[in-house]
C-alpha cells in the first residue's frame, strides 16, 4: 500500500509541476526613445541651463543619455554626437567649461558650468544654436520586468546605442 501511495505522490508531483496556468496579460512594451532639441542657447559669461519636459513620464529605472551635435564627418558620412558630460579645456590643460545634464522622470536640464567665464567667455559656436539628442534607454520598470543584457552598448557612441536598442534614427521626436 505504501508503494502505491508513493507512486501516486511521485506521479502527482511530476504532473502538477509540469502544468502551466493561463498566460497572464501581456506586459507593456517599453521601447527606447530619442528626442531632439534644437536652437539651444547658453550664456557666454555665466553658467546657464535649458530645461525641457518629456511630455510623459519615463519609468523610474530608465536611463537618460544626452548627446551634443559636434558637426558632420565627411570620413564616415555621419553626424558626430558627443556624449555629455562634455568638457572643454584650455591649451594648458585647465578646465574651461563643461556641458552637463540632470534628469527626473518628467524632464531634462542641460547646462553649462565653467570657470572664469567673465574673463574668458564661451565662444558663440559652442553656446548658440546647439543641438542635443536625448536617448531614453529602458531600465528596470517596476511594472514590466526585462532580462538584463550582458552585451551593453558603448554609451559614448550614439550610433552603437541606437543600434543596440533598435531605434529608428529617422524617427527622432523633435521637442521644439
Amino acid at each position: 500500500m505504501k508503494k502505491i501511495l508513493t507512486l501516486f505522490a511521485v506521479v502527482g508531483l511530476i504532473v502538477f509541476s509540469s502544468c502551466e496556468g493561463d498566460q497572464g496579460p501581456p506586459g507593456e512594451s517599453v521601447a527606447a526613445n530619442v528626442f531632439e532639441v534644437e536652437k539651444v542657447n547658453f550664456s557666454a559669461t555665466a553658467n546657464s541651463d535649458f530645461d525641457f519636459n518629456f511630455k510623459s513620464r519615463i519609468f523610474p529605472g530608465d536611463v537618460v543619455l544626452v548627446y551634443r551635435y559636434a558637426g558632420f564627418s565627411p570620413t564616415t558620412n555621419l553626424d558626430v554626437w558627443t556624449i555629455l558630460p562634455d568638457s572643454h579645456y584650455y591649451t594648458d590643460g585647465g578646465l574651461y567649461f563643461s556641458y552637463k545634464f540632470d534628469f527626473t522622470q518628467d524632464d531634462v536640464k542641460i547646462y553649462t558650468e565653467g570657470l572664469d567665464l567673465i574673463a574668458n567667455p564661451i565662444p558663440a559656436d559652442l553656446r548658440t544654436n546647439q543641438i542635443f539628442r536625448i536617448v531614453v534607454v529602458p531600465g528596470n520598470n517596476p511594472i514590466v520586468t526585462t532580462a538584463k543584457s550582458i552585451n551593453k552598448a558603448d554609451y559614448s557612441d550614439y550610433y552603437a546605442v541606437i543600434k543596440k536598442y533598435g531605434i529608428d534614427d529617422s524617427n527622432v521626436k523633435k521637442l521644439n
